[in-house]
């Protein structure tokens, strides 16, 4: 090698070595702290955990993620100013931002992150499945040349081959006629044990006590969030829906939702006496109750209680299975249906860090 060729290689800017941002320490941001470190300890190689960030604080890495993790979560409520992600240290072009929250704010952050050349893997539904403009965005980023890619597996059914099955449908030139599915394990879970012996509120109590809905079961019940996993999905498909585009069936009666936090559990018992009779209405007639989010191609979209017979796509699988027909041109006989478990913050861990290894080995 002569002295020139040599004196160019030295000055050439040498690749940094990739960094990982953690945003969100709630249950979905901890198990990715445990998972990340059970296979850093096989092996596996990782990104360092550079920094751990929530909405109080932001603390630097550069040892054990999961006490810098702990100090993160004990911070002190921040009141004012700018968010910590904002603020402290910024990822550089070739970095991975972890954003396991759901909020609106980092959801914001996603276009200017990927136009940047930073890698976003995310849990957060609001990025994708929140305003149609900023999924354009997000979509528009990731596309151009030099920016970063886009990990979403985990927005829906937690990892399961969804996103990838639809976009790789698309990419190979099937037509998408119609995807339904039921897509909250939460309401899966109600839906494949009620049976009518108990009444609807004492399965949903049953189902927070055991972590399968959110603090506040409103929240599941509601529809909302089967809306902005359908909106993933349809965009994924191509179909550019709006959130007012998808009519949605809440299953909380007006009464209930008017009540203050404290108010809940003994509001819960206004869900029975309509659930009883809808649970009676379908069994006369053979027919089994799910909640489905439901989009085709000429642009219609629900999501609220079916009565599907018991032959039905998706009437199979249990527990808090998720379970999603796609219906096109090669599946024009039978769907291609996907089923697996789709809630649980440690398969969103899982699938979170999936993405990141795709990132890093991209």
């Amino acid at each position: 090698m002569s002295a020139v060729v040599a004196l160019r290689r030295a000055r050439r800017p040498q690749p940094q070595p990739t960094r990982l941002a953690l945003l969100g320490t709630g249950t979905v941001g901890s198990a990715f702290v445990g998972r990340y470190q059970r296979l850093a300890a096989q092996g596996v190689a990782l990104p360092a955990v550079s920094w751990i960030c929530n909405s109080r604080t932001q603390i630097a890495c550069d040892g054990d993620p999961a006490a810098v993790l702990d100090q993160v979560r004990a911070a002190a409520i921040r009141r004012a100013g700018f968010p910590p992600w904002a603020e402290g240290e910024s990822p550089r072009p070739g970095d991975i931002v972890v954003d396991a929250t759901a909020s609106e704010t980092v959801a914001d952050w996603h276009p200017e992150w990927l136009a940047r050349g930073i890698h976003v893997v995310t849990a957060n539904k609001l990025g994708t499945g929140g305003e149609l403009g900023r999924a354009q965005a997000i979509a528009e980023a990731g596309g151009a040349e030099g920016g970063g890619r886009y990990g979403d597996s985990a927005t829906v059914g937690a990892g399961l081959p969804l996103l990838r099955s639809l976009r790789a449908l698309v990419a190979g030139g099937d037509r998408i006629h119609a995807v339904e599915g039921v897509l909250s394990g939460s309401l899966a879970w109600l839906f494949s044990h009620y049976d009518g012996s108990r009444p609807f509120s004492a399965l949903v109590r049953e189902a927070r006590a055991a972590g399968f809905t959110e603090p506040d079961p409103r929240v599941d019940l509601s529809g909302e969030d089967v809306r902005r996993k359908l909106l993933i999905l349809a965009r994924a498909a191509g179909l550019p829906l709006s959130a007012h585009q998808v009519a949605v069936e809440s299953l909380v009666p007006a009464a209930l939702a008017g009540c203050g936090a404290e108010e809940v559990d003994t509001g819960l018992g206004g869900l029975d006496a309509a659930l009883a009779a809808r649970w009676a209405a379908a069994s006369a007639e053979g027919l089994r109750l799910r909640f489905v989010g439901r989009f085709d191609a000429l642009g219609g979209a629900s999501v609220g209680l079916r009565a599907l017979p018991a032959h039905h796509p998706l009437c199979a699988g249990g527990d808090t299975d998720n379970r999603v027909a796609i219906h096109s041109d090669r599946y024009l006989e039978q769907p291609l249906v996907v089923q697996g478990p789709g809630a649980g913050a440690e398969v969103t861990a899982a699938a979170l860090l999936d993405d990141v290894l795709g990132c890093v080995q991209r």
